[in-house]
Parts: structure tokens; C-alpha cells; sequence
């Protein structure tokens, strides 16, 4: 059997030049099609590793087929070895590029054998999976399940439950919106080329309430910052809106919201805020932040801003009024209701709140980490 006569079979450290793979626990030797017919019985056997990782006497044996080969995979084929990866891996490399340097060396193989051998080895096209949320703090699953019982007494009770939070601005104008939408054959939606940075570029600021006990949402589309001033502007839209006709019985709220951003619980303007909304409706007001870093499991993120997103793909948004329209037309097949508006209030950035003004706030911290879950009554003087 000649080098060029290749196909990939596992084999063990044993026969490896140490220099090439010091640690890799795993090497790939080839045979080429015409072989596999004699070889049928072989390649259908059991792994030759042993329990301890020794190798059967066919694996040295098969391991020495190409031994020239195994230097070639060095410096592109260190992942799908189990090694540490290099600048030049070869698992970033398309089965056309992989066949073209395993032929450079001496090896011809086609694309399409190389994609075979990959799928044997159980390789497939992976992006990456965002599964680690970093350092967590210890009492997450606990603050968790507090907010899931508050929530528990208020809909007992008859009192809503909302979710809040700002989805991603917008770019407004003729700019291109990810995903696709049916047009005519050959008649795309003709946009920008370019959407850079731009401090003159109109922004759409969408600020959202979900409620979760009749799967309704509320967006507040703003034009200016992302302040703690708008987020409660926007639960007052809500309240107003639709809150108030749904819970006329209602004596307090209880707002999920996420612990940075623009209702962070360290922000003092958040609770000065909500104050005087609390003082404005007679309700009294329960917040309960989700903990650090666990923003995505607020539920007004895939029940509201994630439908949002689908609703309008592949559509420029043109104007605030696009904007408002597209999120007003947002359902799914679970009954989700949404309506929205435009403020074009101006909401400035840097505002600062005295000592003497947080004291007017009617705070009352929770006992279970007070500096996440509080209340805030409703007082007859205003702050």
C-alpha cells in the first residue's frame, strides 16, 4: 500500500514522534477507498485501545501505514487531535483547503473524502455555544426562587406582575435589518451600504413592560437616553394605557427587572422615580432584581423583545412610526398582545439626586438581600 493510498483509522502514542505530537491522544492515519473493501472487517471492529489506552497489535500495525503523514497534520490538524490549538489549526479550514494540503504533501484526497473521514470522526460545523455566564454569585438560584414567590402572592392577590427592560436601539432610516422577508424574484428592498456609527443617526430606544398573567406588552419608543426618568415614564405609559383597566382593584405592583441598565438597583434616580409614579397612582411599589448576569433569563426578553426582533425582520426601519407600527403588529400563536407609542420627550444623561431627595423616598428593603428586593410606598406629599 502506497502513502497516497490514505484513509483515517485511530492509533496510539506508541509509534508517534514525540517531537511532532507530545501530548495528543489521538492520531489519524489514511486508507483510500479502493481499500476499504478488504479492510471492511477491520474498520467495523472495535476501537484496537484498550481499556488502559494500549494498542492491539492492528493498530501498530495500521499506524505505520503513511508514518510521513502524521508530521504533515502538525501545524493545521492540532484541534482535531485533541491538542492545544495554534494560529494555523485546521478545523477553521474548509474539506477543499484540508484535501488541497493533505494532496501538497503528498497525499491526494478529495474534498469529499475529507468531509466523509470528518463525519466519521463525529466533526460537524459548530459555531459557538454561550453556555458560560462567568462567575455567579452563590445566592442565584435563591434570589430566583424569592422572586418567583413574590410573584406567586401578587397574582394571588389580583396584582400585576410586570416584566421591564430596554431592548437594543435601533438605527432609524434606510439601513439594513437582519433576516429575510418574501419579495418578489430579483427585487430585494434596497438599502444603505453603510450604517456606521453616527451621533446624528436618529436612534429608536425601545423600553418595554410585559405582563405575564395576560401575555400583554407594552413599548415605550423613545427618542433621546436610555434613562432611569424614561424607564418609569414607561411604566406610567403602561400603567395609564393598559395597566390600570386590567388591575382597577390592584393596591401594588411587583417590577422584575434586571440589576444594571437603567432600572439598576444601585441607580438612585431609579427609586426616585418610582416614588413619585407610586405617589401619582396610590400603589405601592415592589422591585425584585434578577441577579448579576442573568439578564437573559428575564422573561420580557423571549416573550416580548425576542417576538419583536422576528416581527420585523428583513424590514428598514424608516421612521419612529415604522418602528412603533412593526412592534404594534407583534403576535404570536399564544395570543401575545402588544401596543406601543412614540415619546418624544428628551430625557438627559448625569442626573444627579441629592442626599435630601432619596430621603423622601418611602424605602423599605426586603430582609432576604434588601439591596435587591425592596418596596416603596406611595406617600400623599410629592418628592
Amino acid at each position: 500500500m502506497s502513502d497516497s493510498n490514505i484513509w483515517w483509522l485511530r492509533s496510539t502514542p506508541n509509534n508517534w514522534d514525540e517531537e511532532v505530537f507530545p501530548s495528543s491522544p489521538a492520531l489519524l492515519v489514511f486508507l483510500a477507498r479502493p481499500s476499504i473493501g478488504p479492510s471492511r472487517a477491520f474498520l467495523n471492529a472495535p476501537s484496537p485501545l484498550g481499556e488502559s489506552g494500549t494498542p492491539e497489535p492492528d493498530a501498530r500495525r495500521w499506524s505505520s501505514v503513511t508514518p510521513n503523514c502524521f508530521k504533515h497534520w502538525k501545524l493545521w490538524s492540532t484541534p482535531i487531535l485533541g491538542a492545544i490549538p495554534c494560529p494555523r489549526c485546521g478545523t477553521c479550514k474548509s474539506t477543499r483547503e484540508l484535501a488541497r494540503l493533505l494532496t501538497a504533501q503528498g497525499h491526494p484526497v478529495s474534498h469529499m473524502t475529507v468531509a466523509q473521514l470528518l463525519h466519521d470522526l463525529h466533526y460537524s460545523l459548530q459555531g459557538n455555544a454561550k453556555t458560560k455566564e462567568g462567575k455567579q454569585h452563590p445566592d442565584r438560584d435563591a434570589q430566583f426562587r424569592y422572586i418567583q414567590r413574590q410573584g406567586k402572592s401578587f397574582l394571588v392577590r389580583g396584582w400585576p406582575v410586570i416584566s421591564v427592560d430596554t431592548k437594543k436601539k435601533e438605527l432609524v432610516g434606510n439601513y439594513g435589518n437582519s433576516g429575510q422577508e418574501w419579495q418578489p424574484a430579483g427585487q430585494p428592498v434596497e438599502v444603505d451600504v453603510h450604517d456606521f456609527p453616527d451621533p446624528d443617526t436618529p436612534k429608536a430606544v425601545p423600553r418595554g413592560v410585559y405582563d405575564e398573567q395576560h401575555n400583554e406588552g407594552w413599548v415605550t419608543v423613545g427618542c433621546s437616553h436610555d434613562t432611569s426618568s424614561f424607564a418609569v415614564e414607561s411604566i406610567r405609559r403602561w400603567w395609564r394605557e393598559m395597566g390600570h383597566p386590567l388591575y382597577r382593584r390592584a393596591e401594588g405592583v411587583l417590577v422584575c427587572a434586571d440589576s444594571g441598565g437603567s432600572n439598576g438597583y444601585r441607580l438612585r434616580l431609579w427609586k426616585v422615580e418610582l416614588q413619585r409614579w407610586a405617589n401619582e397612582t396610590g400603589l405601592d411599589v415592589t422591585v425584585c432584581h434578577y441577579p448579576p448576569g442573568t439578564s437573559k433569563w428575564n422573561k420580557i426578553e423571549h416573550r416580548l423583545f425576542s417576538q419583536i426582533t422576528m416581527n420585523w425582520r428583513g424590514r428598514p426601519l424608516e421612521s419612529y412610526q415604522v418602528v412603533v407600527n412593526l412592534i404594534g403588529a407583534t403576535t404570536t400563536e399564544t395570543g401575545l398582545q402588544v401596543r406601543a407609542d412614540f415619546d418624544k420627550g428628551f430625557y438627559p444623561t448625569k442626573v444627579k439626586v441629592t442626599e435630601s431627595e432619596l430621603a423622601m423616598v418611602d424605602l423599605h428593603p426586603h430582609n432576604f438581600h434588601g439591596e435587591w428586593n425592596y418596596s416603596i410606598n406611595h406617600k400623599t406629599t410629592s418628592v
